[in-house]
């Protein structure tokens, strides 16, 4: 087993566009190699942020994800959880944050 407690794939889809997938544990211990990784990409970049592995995220997660936001040119996350949606709603932040759910993605292709 990985001592990791997050793992970052990172992936560029074309220019422009980059997807993120994370998995693990999107914690306080774990959000600042998220906003390491935010810190290497380009304002004109839109990132897609595959949220399907990860088993838990807090605040600091939250903050980890609104550093992207501020980062990039968009931002969409897919594989939001129940728990990491109701959060996301009590916070307001599914304003901030587009969230597609798995049948947004299969309408779009």
């Amino acid at each position: 087993m990985s001592d990791q407690l997050l793992t970052i794939e990172t992936t560029r889809l074309d220019a422009g566009h980059v997807l993120l997938q994370l998995i693990g544990e999107l914690d306080y211990d774990t959000a600042p190699e998220l906003t390491a990784v935010a810190a290497d990409l380009s304002g004109d970049d839109e990132v897609l942020i595959d949220l399907t592995g990860v088993s838990l995220c807090d605040s600091s997660g939250l903050s980890a994800l609104l550093v992207v936001q501020r980062i990039a040119r968009a931002i969409r996350l897919t594989g939001v959880s129940p728990q990491l949606q109701r959060m996301l709603d009590r916070t307001g932040l599914t304003e901030l944050l587009a969230v597609e759910h798995a049948d947004d993605l299969r309408a779009t292709g």
